[in-house]
């Protein structure tokens, strides 16, 4: 596996097991942006996908227009209706990484619930099982309807845009965010109905994980290179 791999495999990790159960080890370590000589800060991209909750609740020109005023540029846009296969491509099958959606999820009953009887729940108090369980929803909600999936360009964008979007758990995320002025749905709640948490958006977390993403949900022709009015005087 190569340096790459490895790296995506840990950040989506972190990532998508905020979707569902807890707080991710990545809210808490700061990790050094690399990048190669053809890239720039000021042409960073980051992957932003509008769930199926936050196109139904009509929000996708609020979330747009946030990016957008931020001064970040949309330089690719397109709505789909997300196969399982397409998605299934876009979350880990890693070990490591199902068994951090099964610990995440056993941490959440820990900390709010820890009288549930998570055997009698799930069948299993496997991480790695309970992960598998979890992963497969994640699937399921993200294939339920259409979503908006987008490339934005900007100064840090990756970071820009997870500061716009907010901490993964809704109860968590500054009000002012996405999450925390449109989202309050729990996670404990999630894991009760046994599927993903709704938390409006998706947005990359490291360049690796950007980069896959990229290239997983865009062909090159999709992709447009323009320059927004005002950047001679932002930048």
């Amino acid at each position: 596996m190569s340096k790459y791999q490895r790296a995506y495999l840990r950040n989506a990790a972190a990532d998508s097991a905020e979707d569902t159960a807890g707080v991710s080890p990545r809210s808490f370590i700061m990790r050094p942006r690399q990048r190669t000589k053809k890239q720039s800060v000021q042409q960073e991209r980051t992957v932003v996908i509008i769930k199926p909750d936050g196109v139904k609740r009509g929000l996708t020109g609020e979330i747009i227009r946030r990016i957008e005023q931020r001064g970040l540029k949309v330089i690719a846009l397109n709505m789909i209706w997300a196969t399982k296969q397409q998605m299934d491509g876009h979350y880990s099958r890693d070990r490591d990484y199902i068994i951090n959606l099964g610990e995440n999820t056993l941490r959440t009953y820990t900390q709010y619930e820890p009288e549930t009887d998570i055997k009698a729940e799930y069948g299993t108090v496997d991480p790695h099982k309970i992960g598998l369980r979890v992963r497969q929803w994640l699937v399921e909600f993200m294939s339920s309807g259409p979503v908006i999936k987008m490339i934005v360009e900007g100064i840090h964008a990756i970071d820009m845009v997870r500061k716009l979007v907010g901490k993964t758990i809704p109860a968590y995320a500054e009000m002012g965010t996405i999450r925390g002025d449109y989202s309050i749905d729990s996670p404990l709640l999630a894991n009760r109905h046994q599927r993903a948490l709704r938390n409006i958006v998706h947005a990359s977390g490291t360049p690796e994980e950007a980069a896959h993403e990229i290239e997983h949900w865009f062909a090159p022709e999709e992709v447009y290179d323009y320059k927004r009015a005002e950047e001679d005087i932002m930048f």
